[in-house]
């Protein structure tokens, strides 16, 4: 659970922030995301790899 302790004088907006930028750091929506559209392990592995290949283009075009 996720506990946001609201300052004297601060507004509901910021404490919203504040609030949202916690959320996103725990990952709870990426993993809820993830677990929707299962991905084989296979799968997952050949995209990591592709993405790795990518990156190695990239800076050795640099």
């Amino acid at each position: 659970m996720i506990i946001i302790n609201i300052k004297d004088g601060e507004s509901i907006d910021r404490a919203l922030k504040r609030f949202k930028k916690k959320y996103e750091k725990t990952g709870v929506l990426r993993e809820l995301r993830s677990r929707q559209a299962y991905e084989k392990k296979s799968v997952a592995r050949r995209l990591e790899v592709k993405h790795a290949v990518y990156i190695q283009g990239m800076n050795l075009e640099s």
